[in-house]
């Protein structure tokens, strides 16, 4: 089966999502597109010539018209957050380009898969919903995809276990008043509180969950500050979208997606836990959450809320 997947914007994040995929053959075939058109032909270029040592793919630079028949659009347009700026703060520049850019890109691919990952990526999200006229199912946020993995990596490391081991999630805004459910947190189907019990006692670590929580939200900001931008993880966290996209069997995330009443809350995007398969977004999971939980996850609603009544859609 053929997997056409259209890439717009050329910077660090869209293209290490299109080498990520040539080298784990996820794709077919790969459209690049920028408004940078020599960026995007020497990025395409670049990693076409890697090709012959993966899985045969077609990647190369376009233009709108040629994301037609695409599965799968992703989005990464935008300006890049800086040093000591939140999310937030890039919301209207941001907005102002993906409007921009909706109209031009539905009209060739109105059947595709979008997956929004500019910053702010609620917000965005929010704005695909209310412009684009596309049915729900076709319209993604990478949401807390990435701080979910972020989370799994650092309690993999307090608890010297594989990642894949370790089964904890992030919702809400991909941002400041995101939150870990920590009722929903296990390591191999162990609640975190029964594993560490499980352990022989000197083995058991000294876990500071708000510490962990703090560190997940802020390690972005982190990295920016370290070597200028994030591009590796939330490329692998794009990928791994597209992978379950692709399977065949529903996959559970935390994608952001319009919320319609669950625990309250609605006309809004953020992250939850989603049923993500080959139409998209197949359904949303109201998993069990405890009051204060259900609380945190309001809270993030209104914030988000805030800014999207502050800008102009």
């Amino acid at each position: 089966m053929s997997n056409k997947i259209t890439i717009i914007g050329a910077g660090s994040v869209g293209s290490t999502i299109a080498y990520n995929m040539v080298v784990t053959g996820i794709a077919s075939e790969i459209v690049m597109i920028d408004i940078n058109e020599n960026k995007a032909l020497g990025e395409a270029m670049d990693i076409r010539q890697g090709v012959p040592f993966c899985s045969p793919v077609s990647i190369y630079a376009g233009s709108y018209e040629d994301a037609k028949d695409s599965d799968v659009i992703i989005l990464t347009s935008g300006l890049p957050r800086k040093a000591g700026q939140s999310r937030l703060e890039l919301a209207q520049v941001n907005v102002d380009i993906t409007k921009s850019i909706i109209p031009q890109i539905v009209k060739y691919a109105p059947n595709a898969v979008y997956i929004v990952v500019s910053n702010p990526i609620d917000i965005l999200t929010y704005l695909f919903h209310k412009i684009s006229g596309l049915p729900a199912n076709q319209i993604i946020g990478s949401g807390t995809t990435l701080d979910t993995a972020r989370l799994r990596s650092r309690l993999s490391e307090t608890f010297n276990i594989s990642q894949q081991n370790v089964h904890a999630y992030v919702f809400g805004e991909h941002g400041d008043s995101s939150f870990v459910p920590w009722s929903l947190a296990n390591i191999s189907n162990i609640p975190i509180e029964q594993y560490i019990n499980c352990l022989p006692a000197d083995k058991r670590p000294v876990v500071d969950y708000a510490d962990i929580e703090d560190y997940t939200r802020k390690s972005g900001a982190k990295i920016i500050a370290n070597k200028g931008a994030t591009f590796y993880a939330i490329a692998i966290s794009v990928c791994h979208i597209c992978k379950c996209l692709f399977s065949g069997i529903d996959t559970t995330l935390t994608v952001s997606t319009m919320m319609n009443g669950e625990y309250g809350i609605d006309d809004v995007c953020l992250s939850t836990l989603s049923v993500v398969g080959r139409k998209g977004v197949e359904g949303r999971l109201l998993v069990p959450l405890t009051d204060d939980e259900i609380v945190k996850l309001r809270h993030s609603a209104d914030s988000l809320k805030a800014v999207i009544k502050d800008i102009k859609i």
